[in-house]
C-alpha cells in the first residue's frame, strides 16, 4: 500500500526542527502530519478520534514552547500519537500498541518528552502541578502545560489538582481540549479575537493598572468587591471562564483549536505570563480530517485494523458473542422481570455492554461520567433505598474507587453488585489496563461474594446469581474479548454461594482454576493425560466465600496441586493456601503451586502472548506441574496428543 506524500513531516525528527519551520508552513505540517497518523493506526489500530482532533494543538504546542526543557503532560494518553510522531518516534509509529513496540499512552522510559506516564483519566493537572511546584523549589524558570479533555473535567480528581492549583498560586498552564460537551459557545472570529486580548500584555497590564488604582482609592470594602465581581462578571460574559476564575485560573478562550492564527498568539501570550495557574479554553472537533471519524466519533475512539479509503474497520471472526454482550443481554433479560434493576456506568457505556441496556431501559440507566468514586457511592445510595444496582465497571478502573467500595458499601453490607469487565491481561492497552488487582483487593474484605466466570455460560449465571444476593455486596468478574463458544443458557440460575463444580475427574493432579483460565486448564489436563497424568479439573466460581468442601477434597485425593488465577499475588491462591494451612492440609506431603500474574507490569502485546509470558498457558500450567514432580518436560511421552 502507498505510504502518504509527507515531504514537510519529513524535515520534521523532534521538536527543534518543527520550531524553524515558517508559520505559513504548519498547516501543511497539520495535513501531513493527519495522514501519517491515519495511514498508521489503519495498520495497528488504536485511538484515533481524540489524536486527530488535537493535531494542530500538538504543532502549536511543540512549536510555542521549548519541549522538551518545557514540560508537556498528556492527560490520558488517547490523543498523544501526533505528538509521538514529533518527538522521534515516528519510525517506529507502526509498531504501535504491538509487542515490543510504541505504547499506546504516553510512558516516560519510552521518550524524554513523555513528562509523566497516563493510561487513566483525569490525572494530567495533579502531575503538572507537582512538576511546577519542584520546579519553583529547584528556582527554574521552564513551563509547565498540562492537557486535558473536557470528557476528562468530569472526575473529581480534576477539580481538586484545580482547586489546589488555584490555592497554590503556581505558575501553571492548562489547556483544556473541549472536543465533545459543547462547553462553550459557538467558536469564531470573536471570541478568538476577544482571547488573544485577554491574554496579551496591554490587557493584563491595564487590568493590573486598574487593580492598584482601585486599592489605592478611599472605596469601602463592598464597593471593592463590587468592581471585582464587575470585572470578572464582564470577562465571564464573553468567555465562559466563570467556574475556572472561581477555582483560582486565569482563564483564556474558547478559540478555534484548528486555526494556527488563533492558537499561536494566545499560547505565546500564556507563555510568558509568570504568575498563577491559567487555563486555555481550546475548542476542537474529534476524528477532524477524516470524514468517517468526524461522522462517527464514537466508533472511531479506539478502532482496530481499517480500510483508509473506506473507513471500513476489520472485524475479527468469532462465532462466540463477547462477554460483555453476554452480560449485557443476561442484563437486559433479568431487568424486564424486576423492575427494581438499575445499571450504572462510569462514562464506558459502551464498553460495559450498558449502551444496550439504556436503549431498553433509559431511566434505569446511569451514566455518571469518569467518576468511579461516585459511581460506587450513588449504587450504595440506590442499594440503600431498596434497588438492585450493577455497577459496571472495568477492572482497571474500579481501581480508582477502591475506598467508597470498603467505607460506602462493604463496611454497610449494601447489596451493591460489581461487573467487572476486562478481568486479566487485556492486549494493546498493556499495563495500565490489565485488571489485575480487583480479586485482592475485594476478596480481603469482610462479606463481599466474589465470583469468577470460566467462560460466557458461568457469566450468565453469575450475573442472576449477584441479582439474587440482597444482603451483602457481590462481584463477578470476566475477561475482554469473545467467549469460548460454549453454548448459552436461556435464562441465569443463581448459583449456591460458596461452591464450585468439578469439569473432569483425575487421580495424581488437580487443576484448580478460578476465572478466564480454564479453558487453559481444560487444554493443560489434555496434555497431562498423554504424559500418564490423569488431571482432575475443577472450576472454584468462588473466591469468597471459598468452597473450603472441594479444596479439601482435592487436596486430600491428588499429590499435585495447581492453583491457576488471571491476578495478582495475594487473591484467590492466597485464600487457598491459608484454608489449607489452618485446616493442616499442608502436611501429609501435598504439593501446592500457584499460578498467579508475576510480580511486574507487563507491557501491550498479544494477549495469549502475554499470558505465554506470564506463564498461564496450557504450556505454563504442565510446566508447573512438571516442576512440582520434579520430573522434566522433555521426557518422550507415553502417548501422542
Amino acid at each position: 500500500m502507498t505510504r502518504p506524500s509527507t515531504p514537510l513531516l519529513d524535515r520534521v525528527r523532534i521538536p527543534s526542527d518543527l520550531r524553524g519551520l515558517k508559520e505559513s508552513e504548519l498547516p501543511q505540517l497539520a495535513a501531513e502530519l493527519r495522514a501519517e497518523m491515519i495511514d498508521a493506526v489503519s495498520e495497528t489500530g488504536g485511538h484515533l478520534g481524540a489524536g486527530l482532533g488535537v493535531v494542530e494543538l500538538t504543532i502549536a504546542l511543540h512549536h510555542v514552547f521549548d519541549t522538551p526543557a518545557d514540560r508537556l503532560v498528556w492527560d490520558v494518553g488517547h490523543q498523544s500519537y501526533p505528538h509521538k510522531i514529533l518527538t522521534g518516534r515516528r519510525d517506529r509509529i507502526r509498531t504501535l500498541r504491538q509487542g515490543g513496540g510504541l505504547a499506546g499512552f504516553t510512558k516516560r522510559a519510552e521518550s524524554e518528552y513523555d513528562a509523566f506516564g497516563a493510561g487513566h483519566s483525569s490525572t494530567s493537572i495533579s502531575a503538572a502541578l507537582g512538576m511546577a511546584v519542584a520546579r519553583d523549589l529547584r528556582r527554574e524558570d521552564h513551563n509547565v502545560v498540562a492537557v486535558i479533555g473536557d470528557g476528562a473535567m468530569s472526575a473529581g480528581m480534576a477539580y481538586e489538582a484545580m482547586n489546589n492549583a488555584g490555592a497554590s498560586h503556581t505558575r501553571l498552564i492548562v489547556i483544556l481540549n473541549d472536543n465533545d460537551m459543547s462547553i462553550a459557545p459557538p467558536v469564531g472570529a470573536m471570541s478568538a479575537y476577544l482571547a488573544r486580548r485577554v491574554s496579551g500584555r496591554t490587557y493584563r497590564s491595564f487590568r493590573t493598572l486598574a487593580k492598584k488604582l482601585v486599592d489605592r482609592l478611599p472605596l469601602p470594602r463592598f464597593l471593592r468587591e463590587r468592581l471585582r465581581l464587575t470585572e470578572e462578571y464582564i470577562r465571564s460574559f464573553w468567555t465562559g471562564g466563570t467556574l475556572f476564575g472561581e477555582l483560582g485560573f486565569y482563564y483564556v478562550g474558547p478559540i478555534d483549536g484548528h486555526n494556527f492564527g488563533h492558537l499561536l498568539p494566545v499560547l505565546r501570550n500564556v507563555r510568558d505570563m509568570r504568575n498563577g495557574p491559567i487555563l486555555v479554553h481550546v475548542v476542537t472537533n474529534k476524528g477532524k480530517g477524516y470524514a468517517p471519524a468526524e461522522a462517527s466519533d464514537d466508533k472511531y475512539h479506539g478502532v482496530g485494523r481499517f480500510n483508509v479509503l473506506t473507513g471500513v474497520q476489520a472485524k475479527p471472526v468469532s462465532n462466540a458473542p463477547s462477554y460483555t454482550r453476554v452480560f449485557s443481554d443476561t442484563l437486559i433479560r433479568l431487568a424486564e422481570k424486576d423492575e427494581k434493576i438499575v445499571a450504572i456506568t462510569a462514562a464506558m457505556p459502551g464498553g460495559t455492554g450498558l449502551d444496550r441496556f439504556a436503549e431498553r431501559f433509559p431511566k434505569r440507566t446511569f451514566d455518571v461520567a469518569i467518576a468511579e468514586q461516585h459511581a460506587v457511592t450513588f449504587a450504595g445510595g440506590l442499594a440503600a433505598e431498596g434497588y438492585r444496582p450493577f455497577a459496571a465497571i472495568y477492572s482497571t478502573f474500579l481501581q480508582r474507587a477502591y475506598d467508597q467500595v470498603v467505607h460506602d458499601v462493604a463496611v454497610q453490607k449494601l447489596p451493591v453488585r460489581f461487573a467487572i469487565d476486562r478481568a486479566g491481561l487485556v492486549g494493546a492497552d498493556g499495563p495500565t489496563h490489565a485488571g489485575a488487582y480487583d480479586t485482592t483487593f475485594l476478596a480481603t474484605l469482610p462479606g463481599f461474594v466474589v465470583m469468577a466466570a470460566g467462560d460466557e455460560a458461568e457469566l450468565v449465571h453469575m450475573t442472576a446469581t449477584a441479582a439474587a444476593i440482597d444482603d451483602r455486596p457481590s462481584s463477578f468478574r470476566y475477561p475482554r474479548g469473545d467467549g469460548i463458544g460454549v453454548d448459552l443458557p436461556e435464562t441465569g440460575v443463581p448459583l449456591e454461594i460458596g461452591r464450585g463444580r468439578v469439569l473432569r475427574e483425575g487421580t495424581k493432579v488437580a487443576l484448580l482454576s478460578f476465572g478466564g483460565r480454564l479453558n487453559e486448564a481444560l487444554h493443560a489436563a489434555e496434555e497431562l493425560d498423554s504424559y500418564g497424568l490423569p488431571a482432575t479439573v475443577a472450576d472454584a466460581r468462588f473466591a469468597k466465600p471459598l468452597d473450603t468442601a472441594l479444596v479439601a477434597r482435592l487436596a486430600r485425593e491428588h499429590e499435585v496441586l495447581i492453583i491457576i488465577e488471571e491476578g495478582a499475588i495475594g487473591g484467590f491462591g492466597a485464600h487457598v493456601l491459608h484454608y489449607l494451612a489452618t485446616a493442616g492440609l499442608l502436611d501429609h506431603g501435598l504439593k501446592v503451586r500457584t499460578l498467579v500474574l508475576p510480580d511486574r507490569f507487563i507491557d501491550h502485546d498479544k494477549p495469549e502472548a502475554m499470558y505465554r509470558q506470564a506463564g498461564l498457558d496450557r504450556a505454563g500450567i504442565v510446566a508447573a506441574v512438571f516442576e512440582a514432580l520434579g520430573r522434566d518436560t522433555t521426557l518422550a511421552r507415553p502417548a501422542a496428543i
